[in-house]
């Protein structure tokens, strides 16, 4: 288990850099929002190449980001039942649905659309977009995030088998115990 407590933390260490290193491409998709809003008033200049830009940027941003979003938890939970569960049913059922749900999902995404990255790589195809710009970057974000997204469900999988097996202590059981406490 330690090994694979290793690999973990090694994954949420690249998660976390990659995430903290993307969220800059919203600051700069609101910049280049800004200026092109600024040129197109004052000088009637636009470009759909910068349109495109701010869509690349937050694309980019939010599909890679996506596993950083898992790591901290910040990602969205329907709990009408699992919030009242025992913590140790909440880790089982945390367990199933990424071994059912989230990595299935990830894999079938990245299988599916990773032909696609590789046809528009070769095609060299472009925006329709007068001006527009090359579409195999923004379609090559897709398999790269949900690929990072799956090796973050493995990180939190392997986490949260670590707490059921008591390998590891369980930061949510503990943080509700201090709260309790006070």
């Amino acid at each position: 288990m330690s090994g694979l407590l290793t690999l973990s933390r090694a994954i949420d260490a690249l998660n976390t850099f990659l995430g903290k290193a993307v969220s800059w491409l919203l600051l700069a998709a609101v910049l280049i929002s800004a200026v092109n809003a600024t040129t197109r008033k004052l000088f009637n200049l636009s470009s759909n190449a910068w349109l495109e830009a701010q869509w690349y940027l937050f694309s980019a941003a939010f599909l890679i980001a996506a596993a950083w979003t898992l790591l901290g938890s910040e990602h969205v939970k329907v709990d009408l039942v699992y919030g009242h569960l025992p913590r140790r049913a909440q880790l089982w059922v945390e367990v199933f649905g990424t071994i059912f749900f989230l990595l299935p999902f990830c894999l079938v995404t990245i299988y599916l659309s990773w032909p696609i990255v590789i046809a528009k790589f070769q095609s060299g195809e472009v925006s329709n977009n007068t001006g527009g710009l090359i579409l195999w970057p923004v379609w090559a974000l897709i398999p790269a995030g949900f690929g990072l997204l799956a090796l973050q469900g493995l990180s939190e999988l392997i986490k949260r088998i670590a707490i059921l097996t008591g390998a590891m202590p369980d930061a949510v059981a503990l943080a509700d115990a201090e709260a309790q406490a006070l």
